[in-house]
């Protein structure tokens, strides 16, 4: 997957002193904390044959591990004036076509069968909606960007300016 456009030399995050017009981070839901914590646990049954405190450490390391590499791999979607960021990709918005949102049956057929395998794709399991959001420059082989979105409807508001 390509970090930008070929055409989008953009900075990764807004300029300076260019608001945002649309911002989201799309942060773990519960259940992926309460499956961390009972993965965690596992260590306390690997390590209690030699000491419950031992058990509790590693219990207590391998949960700070999952929790750090879980908060730093949350993706942020970033809308200005000028570009358009959803995790490490940026794009310019003058490459920006149609935009679409999906959900339920529909926004699953996007993430499987309907996808294009030149998407860029910005999608978590634990986030229903879908944005599909079209590139239109054409020295970009990508043909459209699909990420998660818990605000489908104000992404494509912004991206579309209403």
């Amino acid at each position: 997957m390509p970090e930008s456009s070929s055409a989008a030399h953009v900075p990764n995050t807004p300029s300076a002193g260019t608001p945002a017009i649309f911002q989201e981070r799309l942060w773990p839901n519960v259940w992926i904390w309460i499956i961390a914590a009972g993965i965690s646990a596992a260590g306390i049954l690997v390590f209690a044959p030699i000491s419950m405190g031992a058990g509790y450490t590693a219990a207590g390391v391998l949960f700070a591990i999952m929790a750090v590499l879980l908060v730093l791999s949350t993706p942020s979607i970033v809308v200005t004036d000028e570009a358009l960021t959803v995790g490490r990709a940026t794009i310019e918005r003058r490459f920006i076509g149609h935009v679409e949102t999906y959900r339920g049956k529909d926004a699953t057929a996007q993430r499987g069968t309907k996808l294009n395998g030149l998407a860029y794709l910005c999608i978590r399991g634990w986030i229903d909606p879908v944005v599909r959001i079209e590139i239109t420059d054409a020295a970009d082989r990508t043909p459209y960007w699909l990420t998660s979105s818990r605000r489908p409807e104000e992404l494509t508001a912004a991206l579309s300016g209403k």
